[in-house]
């Protein structure tokens, strides 16, 4: 019918017929600054400030007093006359004089106050006859009913913090009804002070109504935060039930034990014939396998990337579910190695009928302008598998890992003769051709038996791979450490396959060089260098921020006080603070993106320092596990978590357990809080020490007998690598102790066990 442009921020409005006003509405809204605005029909009326208005609380309009009730700043309950408004000060002259306002217009006063001592959530003006009406405040903690003249009727302490609430009228003469919300999803109904009902509702109430629905009457209707609407009703009488005092009874321990073995027996019989656990045979209800394209994309579903190559090829993945029985709400979740990304991760199938094959495919390409740590991706479905006793379902994971190409990654790029870092691979057969090996990364008019090939990564850096013409060894250089895992990782599962082809089943790989520890610590050093550099960034935008906000206030203070008073550069002082907030912002972005980056090449770094260590002492695959789980045990790196702490927390574990020399060692408490250490040096020696610990013999196993001593033998004229705080501390505690050559070798002999002769011999 009409519409106004408003030309201040609105908070709440109010309606009704302002200074007795007939046949029709007038309209008050509320700004955020506290300025009344009335509207009357197609015309704006007046505005008026409240006086001292910080923050605009709820309003309401009482007709039987023509007056306006809200609660302002300072916790009171305030009520200003409509025709007090109507005659004070425009609000357009606020700005002039204080001689201009003297004389034009009156000054705007309060009707009356109630200080309640806390923030109001609502207000609401019930009049159910025509002699009275009352006035309910919902404060934080307590509400209120309040007469016309702002006397306290009564009061009530809440127990829950309230949400919304609904004054309605009472059977019983006098007395008024109140539905109150609250945030523990709670509704009660209050008869003035007293609770007559509780009742639990399935969401938070903002807002709740009483109404009538095709004849049902006293339907609540409640409204949720996320937009839920609810009609329910209360329908059944509160139960008077009180527990029976309990009759203490004689007990027969004989006819106990006959209810007892019958149970058992029932417990029994239903174990042999259905099991509490499913049963081997019923892990087929669902089959997941994954299917990578062997070609490209036609058309690329690379977007947003950041590697610098003009076209960022992708590989399509199909995963096919295929199940037996009757599923539930199955979920698959797809998750591959950062800077991997995938155009599509979650799919939803709410209900999957019995012998049904489902089929989903989605594309995989590089984002980032770095490696991956890994090529393989996991495809996980969670579903419920409805049973006799839980027709629910009972939920269930399975999961089914894929593999994708290197050519996703990496181009055939030129051979390079020079190289920072160089490893060479043992095997025990004849070389291989690459060609062979590595199909589609060589270039066809060479020699068909390639003993050299280039690999160039879409991030920028390159590998070259070479094959011994006379040796059974490979060699791959490179001038990132990191980049040297993918082809090395690559190249012995390529071997594995070729060999597994051939019929030959003792192909095995060996590692004889030095093991490349210091080109790891390094990595190490910069990660903790930018963990470290991102917590100077966040403390010092921490203090800008305070900073700002203190200048803000002072300038609130000065803008808000009645005589003005210089600002003395404080706007000049907070557009630096602002300008310095945005700075520091922006560098603690930058400063994750590169701790991200040198977390995933340090993970790289790690899987081939874990693998070489395998090759190196021939370890099981048992045994690469547990270095896999000391040494990668997260997937994310953060502040409060950090892989630096976490990893010198497990090898000081592995180093006191399955690997120690003696019982001391294993009485040492290691610090159970893991915190951010001050430097590296102690995890560098825990993981040299480890090294040197596998080289001497010793083995990694996690069962009970792991921590017995292990009698290591150190080899004739072989110089002892320095030992952590570890060893240190157990040799302090010893009763006798035995110097020898003390820049080198530390040597401890228990007095009771070994003779001084034989100690000095060894």
């Amino acid at each position: 019918m009409y519409e106004h442009n408003l030309q201040r921020t609105a908070c709440n409005m109010t309606y009704g017929s302002f200074g007795g006003v007939k046949g029709r509405d007038l309209i008050c809204i509320q700004s955020m600054d506290g300025m009344l605005m009335v509207f009357e029909q197609e015309s704006y009326a007046f505005g008026r400030f409240l006086p001292g208005s910080l923050l605009p609380g709820p309003l309401a309009y009482s007709s039987r007093t023509d007056s306006f009730i809200t609660v302002s700043s300072c916790r009171q309950v305030e009520s200003y006359k409509y025709q007090v408004l109507a005659f004070a000060t425009d609000a357009d002259k606020r700005q002039e004089t204080e001689q201009q306002k003297l004389g034009s217009g009156k000054r705007l006063v309060v009707d009356w106050t109630l200080n309640i001592g806390e923030q109001a959530l609502d207000i609401c003006i019930v009049s159910f006859n025509q002699s009275a009406s009352s006035v309910f405040v919902l404060g934080e903690r307590n509400f209120f009913c309040l007469k016309d003249n702002g006397q306290i009727r009564f009061m009530k302490k809440l127990d829950c913090s309230p949400s919304c609430f609904l004054p309605y009228c009472s059977v019983s003469e006098g007395t008024t009804n109140t539905l109150i919300g609250n945030h523990n999803n709670m509704l009660h109904i209050y008869q003035d002070v007293t609770l007559k009902w509780a009742t639990q509702l399935p969401h938070i109430p903002v807002a709740v109504r009483v109404g009538c629905l095709h004849d049902l009457k006293g339907v609540i209707v409640t409204l949720s935060d996320d937009g839920h609407l609810q009609c329910s009703y209360l329908g059944t009488d509160p139960s008077l039930f009180q527990a029976p005092k309990v009759e203490s009874r004689e007990l027969h321990y004989d006819e106990l034990d006959i209810e007892l073995k019958e149970l058992q027996k029932i417990i029994k019989d239903v174990n042999k014939s259905q099991g509490v656990w499913p049963m081997t045979e019923r892990e087929d209800d669902l089959k997941v396998s994954a299917m990578v394209s062997p070609n490209f994309d036609s058309v690329s579903q690379a977007t947003d990337v950041e590697v610098g190559t003009d076209l960022v090829p992708s590989v399509t993945v199909k995963v096919t579910l295929q199940n037996r029985l009757a599923l539930q709400k199955a979920k698959l979740s797809v998750y591959v190695q950062p800077p991997l990304v995938l155009t599509c991760d979650q799919f939803t199938f709410e209900f999957m009928a019995p012998e049904m094959s489902r089929t989903v495919s989605f594309s995989v390409y590089l984002k980032g302008s770095y490696t991956p740590p890994q090529l393989e991706g996991n495809a996980v479905v969670s579903y419920s598998r409805p049973s006799d006793r839980n027709p629910d379902g009972i939920p269930r994971v399975i999961q089914c890992k894929f593999r994708l190409p290197l050519k996703l990654i990496c181009l055939p790029g030129q051979p390079s003769k020079t190289a920072s870092h160089k490893l060479t691979i043992d095997t025990n057969k004849s070389p291989v051709s690459l060609l062979s090996l590595f199909p589609g990364f060589a270039n066809l008019s060479e020699d068909d038996q390639v003993n050299v090939m280039g690999f160039h990564f879409l991030g920028g850096s390159r590998v070259t791979l070479l094959a011994s013409k006379t040796s059974q060894r490979y060699r791959i250089q490179s001038e990132q450490f990191e980049d040297l895992w993918l082809i090395t990782n690559e190249l012995i599962i390529r071997l594995q396959e070729y060999f597994e082809k051939q019929g030959i089943k003792d192909f095995a790989c060996s590692f004889s060089g030095s093991m490349p520890l210091q080109e790891y610590f390094e990595l190490i050093d910069h990660h903790f260098e930018l963990r470290i550099n991102g917590e100077k960034l966040e403390e010092l935008l921490s203090e800008r921020a305070i900073q700002f906000r203190a200048i803000q206030r002072r300038l609130l203070t000065r803008f808000k006080d009645k005589t003005p008073a210089p600002l003395q550069h404080l706007d000049t002082l907070l557009d630096g603070t602002y300008k310095q907030v945005i700075a520091l912002a922006d560098a603690v972005e930058e400063n994750q993106d590169n701790l991200f980056q040198s977390f995933t090449k340090l993970r790289s770094a790690t899987h081939l320092v874990i693998l070489l260590i395998g090759l190196w002492q021939k370890l099981s695959p048992d045994q690469v596990a547990i270095l896999e789980a000391a040494f990668l045990p997260l997937q994310q790196d953060t502040q409060e978590l950090g892989w630096e702490e976490t990893v010198d927390a497990a090898i000081s574990h592995l180093l006191k357990t399955c690997l120690s020399k003696s019982s001391k060692e294993q009485a040492l408490n290691l610090s159970s809080q893991l915190n951010i250490p001050k430097d590296t040096s102690r995890l560098k020696k825990h993981i040299t020490l480890l090294c040197d610990r596998l080289a001497k013999g010793g083995r990694l196993c996690l069962s009970t007998d792991a921590a017995a001593p292990q009698t290591i033998v150190m080899p004739g004229g072989c110089t002892a690598i320095p030992e952590s705080d570890l060893e240190e501390r157990s040799i302090e505690q010893d009763s006798t102790e035995l110097f020898t050559n003390h820049k080198h070798l530390i040597v401890e002999t228990p007095m009771p066990e070994v003779s001084p002769l034989q100690g000095v011999s060894e």
